[in-house]
């Protein structure tokens, strides 16, 4: 129902769709699953399975131009790649920063998935990596989900065998879970015709 909403979602394997067939990956569920809420979305994947945060900067640019249009709404879920290689969330922050910076430049409204560090790569790597994402959603104004397979995270059943990928089964919970904030996140006007977020900054 009504005028077609542009969604990119850009990130990593968790967005591509690792291990699973491509009809069940996030972006392809969420886009039914909009649609089945009466919103006329239309998402692109843009997941790269293995993609840091610094790889997915030096592909933005380069997909922004790719697409037919300015995106309504950028999804951008990248950083669980940089936290098990442990680069530095300075870094990490820089790189997120750097996309969120050059999608609202171009009139595109942004939402954030967060991830968390787990308590085993000590206090002090852990507490400057989980505020990346909340400390860059209050500086740009974007949209978050703080912890947006949390859903799963505790669910043996839910992620695949090298216990990092969900299942099928498992994006179906995600899709679920994170359906309305996506939703609230899709700004009413095209980016023809003047974006919230973009004149709000």
């Amino acid at each position: 129902m009504g005028p077609e909403k542009n969604i990119l979602a850009f990130g990593d394997s968790l967005f591509a769709g690792y291990n699973v067939d491509p009809k069940d990956s996030y972006p392809s569920k969420l886009q039914n699953a909009l649609r089945a809420k009466g919103i006329n979305a239309q998402v692109s994947n843009a997941g790269v399975s293995g993609d840091t945060s610094a790889a997915g900067l030096q592909r933005f640019e380069f997909t922004l131009n790719g697409q037919d249009q300015t995106p309504d709404l950028l999804i951008l879920q990248l950083g669980g790649n940089d936290l098990l290689r442990q680069i530095s969330p300075d870094q990490t922050r820089a790189n997120l920063a750097a996309m969120i910076g050059a999608a609202q430049q171009r009139g595109m409204d942004v939402l954030l998935m967060g991830m968390r560090a787990p308590p085993n790569y000590g206090r002090e790597y852990q507490a400057e990596f989980d505020s990346i994402y909340s400390d860059l959603a209050a500086e740009y104004g974007t949209g978050l989900i703080p912890f947006w397979v949390e859903p799963v995270a505790a669910r043996p059943d839910l992620i695949q065998q090298d216990r990092i990928h969900p299942t099928a089964d498992g994006i179906e919970v995600l899709v679920e879970a994170t359906l309305d904030k996506v939703a609230a996140a899709i700004p009413e006007d095209s980016p023809e015709n003047g974006n919230a977020l973009a004149s709000e900054n």
